[in-house]
């Protein structure tokens, strides 16, 4: 029978980043995994030099030229990883699938985990290529040991799915944990979950919170979510019911529609340091659900909300999706009333800092 953590990992997907070309690991300061948010996308490696540098700028044609005469001259592998790139997604030249699938088999030959990665994707999909899961394993186990941090993830996905390899909660854990140590928030918090339910690791909440509190530092909405009921109930963390409100609600406004359906709980009760106000908190529900994202309990907690306040919710919500004017505040909380608007949750970062 499979694990939650193999589901909730293998029903997230592999982590297919919007470019495939790795930038080398950074050293900064951490922060800790609605469904999913992938990790931030990888980057163009800055050793392309004029070729990586041009494509950062939208110089296609510059950074394709440059790019050929590297490869092409010098056997460079990331020039030629960065050909692939542009080739696979049409960028500044032709879509061509198939030279992409040239250019990063050569590049993986030559060693660049970037390329690696690619490839294992390619095989991963049958893009190009027939569908070969144990060959997308080769690349992503070659690349994970070079120490990429999307290979490691996805390598990770593979020994707890339990299909190319045999299902190893112990070897799933070391990968993941070379994701996280990485800032990949997606194997933050599926090692999370892996320490909150002792799987491949001795059982530990306070080490599962830490991690959840890695990825809700990096935007992570599911990881958002897990970390505010960790600190709603006191699991592997000091209880702290204000703090959580103020992570259910940022994970709301990151569209999480469990952290959603809470802050409408935490609404509607008053609980969390939060006013009471049953219309936004039913206007939440009733934004989740229109997501698809059914709770019957908090159905039944909205069950006998009057009429008019019902109105005054759907009105809400109505707005959020529009972007039309907010009716005003039932419960008179002032100018920022409408900071709730999910909408909030597409706006950069930098909102929430």
């Amino acid at each position: 029978m499979k694990t939650r953590i193999a589901i909730a990992c293998l029903a997230a997907g592999f982590l297919f980043p919007a470019n495939t070309i790795t930038a080398a690991p950074k050293s900064k300061t951490v922060t800790p995994a609605p469904k999913e948010t992938p990790p931030p996308p990888a980057q163009p490696n800055p050793n392309a030099d004029l070729a990586y540098g041009a494509y950062q700028r939208g110089c296609y044609l510059f950074a394709f030229r440059e790019a050929t005469q590297r490869a092409e001259k010098q056997r460079d592998p990331q020039a030629m990883t960065l050909l692939g790139e542009m080739y696979a997604g049409g960028i500044g030249i032709r879509r061509d699938e198939q030279k992409a699938l040239n250019w990063y088999r050569q590049a993986s030959e030559l060693g660049d985990s970037s390329a690696m990665v690619a490839l294992g994707f390619l095989y991963l999909r049958g893009q190009s290529v027939e569908p070969d899961r144990k060959k997308a394993a080769e690349q992503f186990a070659a690349a994970a040991e070079r120490g990429n941090p999307a290979a490691a993830y996805n390598l990770a996905l593979l020994y707890l799915e339990g299909q190319v390899f045999p299902q190893d909660f112990t070897l799933a854990a070391k990968w993941l944990r070379a994701a996280a140590e990485q800032d990949i928030p997606d194997a933050q918090q599926a090692l999370a979950t892996l320490y909150s339910e002792g799987k491949g690791v001795t059982k530990n909440p306070a080490e599962a919170a830490r991690w959840l509190a890695r990825a809700s530092a990096l935007r992570h909405p599911a990881s958002m979510t897990e970390y505010a009921l960790a600190l709603f109930n006191g699991k592997g963390i000091a209880k702290d019911e204000n703090a959580a409100a103020r992570w259910f609600r940022l994970a709301a406004l990151y569209g999480n529609p469990i952290a959603q359906n809470r802050l409408a709980i935490l609404l509607a009760e008053g609980l969390g340091g939060l006013p009471k106000s049953p219309v936004e908190g039913l206007a939440w529900h009733l934004y989740a659900r229109a997501k698809g994202a059914s709770n019957l309990a908090v159905d039944e907690l909205f069950a006998k909300t009057p009429d008019s306040e019902r109105a005054a919710a759907e009105k809400i919500v109505i707005a959020w999706e529009t972007g039309g004017p907010l009716p005003p505040p039932l419960t008179g909380r002032g100018p920022d009333w409408h900071l709730n608007a999910p909408d909030i949750a597409y706006i950069p970062c930098k909102d929430a800092q």
